[in-house]
């Protein structure tokens, strides 16, 4: 379970925030749209205060922006209100999907999520289980693990309330959590090249 608390507190801070990387962004959305039909339906998975939500949505039929944070999702609505688009809406939900229903969805996306899932397994089966057979998840995290001088950095941002919960993923070990899930890996990239940030396409078996 996720503690809400530090992401509704930065909420508006984070929506002000820029793209550190905005070719590898820009080269991830290229990817994630290759995969997009205009007949899917669309779930994100921490989808912030929904700018990737925003961009995406007009590929595909049906598209619903969630996350955790109350916070994040107001900010999220307060833009489509600004830029209303059909088919688009923000709700509230953890990563493990309660309120999701089963193999409803064409395509899970999680981008930049569960590096800060308490419970990868638990999210990860409930990407599962919210697609329909054959559907696809798409997902990209950083796999920090051998980034091991970021460890005492992040904890004490942790302990004074300036970092979230973080998990130092291995790529090995991220590619295997995605497979026990019940997924088979199609397509993997690292966006940019030379950061861990991995980038999975996976079919639900």
């Amino acid at each position: 379970m996720i503690d809400t608390t530090f992401w509704d507190r930065i909420a508006r801070k984070y929506a002000k925030s820029t793209i550190a990387n905005i070719p590898a962004y820009e080269q991830t959305l290229d990817h994630v749209r290759r995969h997009l039909r205009a007949t899917d339906t669309v779930l994100e998975v921490g989808c912030g205060t929904g700018s990737t939500a925003l961009l995406l949505a007009p590929s595909v039929a049906r598209y619903k922006g969630t996350d955790f944070s109350s916070e994040m999702i107001a900010i999220a609505r307060e833009k489509l209100a600004d830029t209303p688009l059909d088919g688009l809406t923000f709700d509230v939900s953890a990563a493990t999907l309660d309120t999701t229903a089963d193999q409803s969805q064409d395509v899970v996306l999680a981008l930049n999520l569960y590096h800060l899932v308490p419970d990868i397994a638990a999210a990860l089966n409930a990407a599962h289980r919210s697609l329909r057979p054959g559907g696809l998840l798409i997902s990209k995290s950083p796999c920090l693990a051998g980034k091991w001088y970021l460890r005492p950095i992040i904890k004490i941002m942790q302990l004074v309330g300036k970092a979230p919960y973080l998990r130092y993923l291995s790529i090995k070990d991220y590619d295997a959590a995605i497979k026990a899930a019940g997924f088979d890996i199609v397509e993997t990239a690292l966006y940019s090249p030379k950061t861990p940030n991995r980038f999975v396409v996976a079919r639900k078996r």
